[in-house]
């Protein structure tokens, strides 16, 4: 069991030892009333689904803690326990003060009130009094942006206004102790960052938050620690950014190999071997951003080869060119004799985006190798990880200033 303690000197919000949590799923499913009524004495089968196995953490009092992991992995399930909607089989979960919970769309809603009587009796339902839950109502629907829906029935509510209003409500509760799966992706832009500055806010004022969620950008920027599930296991916990490096490791470095397009050969040349290694030349299929990348092909002269150029392309899982950098050519030579193989080593840098990515490689003659002799389509591939950069192909640096400038007719 892997277990790291919060601090030393803080008092504990979240103390999570040896849980355990097994689900029984059905192997035969049962939808008709003819199904159930010839099935009616027989016995049902099950298998088990071990969700958690054996966690143990803290949390401290006032800390934003991230909980991580592939899909499957256990973190919704770890998250229930925790807002005491499942209950464990095994091991303990102590949480001390008030805990308010952000988990499912509509969980904790009747979608036959409105939101008016849902927040005045949710409130009351999360530790407020009803005169507290009243008076609160026109700042959790300010907060939600929904005053034009204040009286309509939540059933008649988008997936996105149900997000809106519970998010706000969990936050004008006063409780101590936040519990937020992701459906703030559900959430539009301009609301996300709303709910990421309310993240702000009470982190400052000393509430424990814990985060589920797949965004490793928002674990590095928001959280003190996080924790890594995989399998139902603790994988790894500590540093945000360490742990969100483990997890796009992963993600993407399990990510299925590229199937070896067909060679185009001619009589005159043929692609031997290909691949991608490390900055030491060694054989890699990862890298993190930044981190240098070397290509390497080695090709074969079927005939005597005058002037031969070789080159590269990089592309994207969806095909998008990113990079194919100058025709190469040999050093100190000027032709290959037949039998003769050439190996090429291109070493790049990396600034490439988080994902996978796949390398074609070719001979040619010609000063830009415009007679092709031999071509080999996703000849190797490789994966790039970081939290670099919001969206596109590259993660640049980039540092910005701001000014603000007086409103005219100011002093």
């Amino acid at each position: 069991m892997l277990t790291v303690p919060a601090t030393e000197t803080r008092e504990l919000a979240i103390d999570v030892r040896g849980v355990e949590k097994t689900f029984r799923i059905p192997t035969q499913r049962v939808e008709t009333l003819k199904e159930r009524a010839t099935q009616l004495f027989s016995r049902a089968e099950y298998r088990q689904l071990r969700a958690l196995r054996g966690i143990d953490f803290e949390v401290a009092s006032g800390e934003f803690f991230g909980i991580v992991g592939r899909n499957g992995s256990g973190k919704s399930t770890l998250l229930k326990l925790l807002a005491s909607i499942y209950r464990a089989d095994a091991g303990s979960i102590r949480i001390a003060g008030r805990v308010a919970p952000c988990i499912e769309l509509g969980v904790g809603f009747n979608v036959e009130l409105s939101a008016r009587e849902n927040v005045a009796l949710n409130g009351v339902m999360m530790g407020l009094t009803p005169r507290e839950a009243r008076s609160r109502f026109d700042e959790v629907i300010e907060f939600a942006e929904l005053g034009e829906f204040t009286e309509m029935k939540l059933k008649n509510y988008s997936s996105g206004m149900l997000v809106r209003l519970g998010f706000s409500l969990m936050t004008h509760v006063d409780a101590e102790v936040l519990l937020i799966d992701e459906v703030l992706a559900v959430g539009d832009a301009s609301f996300q960052r709303k709910c990421f500055d309310a993240f702000a806010r009470l982190h400052a004022e000393g509430r424990t938050i814990v985060l589920v969620t797949h965004d490793m950008s928002a674990v590095e920027r928001h959280c003190d620690r996080a924790l890594l599930l995989e399998g139902g296991r603790i994988e790894t916990i500590g540093e945000p950014d360490g742990v969100a490096r483990r997890y796009l490791e992963l993600n993407f470095g399990r990510a299925p190999a590229a199937a070896p397009g067909a060679d185009s050969v001619s009589h005159d040349a043929r692609v031997v071997d290909a691949g991608v290694a490390d900055s030491n030349g060694e054989p890699a299929s990862g890298f993190a951003q930044g981190e240098e990348i070397t290509l390497e092909i080695v090709v074969e002269a079927l005939r005597r080869l005058s002037e031969p150029v070789f080159g590269f392309q990089i592309v994207n899982a969806d095909g998008l060119l990113i990079f194919a950098p100058e025709p190469i050519r040999l050093d100190g030579r000027q032709a290959l004799a037949p039998g003769e193989r050439a190996r090429i080593r291109a070493r790049i840098g990396n600034p490439l985006a988080e994902g996978h990515y796949y390398v074609h490689c070719a001979v040619g003659r010609g000063s830009e190798g415009q007679d092709p002799l031999a071509f080999r389509k996703n000849a190797a591939d490789f994966v790039v990880y970081g939290t670099r950069g919001f969206g596109g192909v590259v993660a640049l640096e980039c540092s910005a200033e701001t000014t603000v400038e007086p409103a005219e007719g100011s002093e």
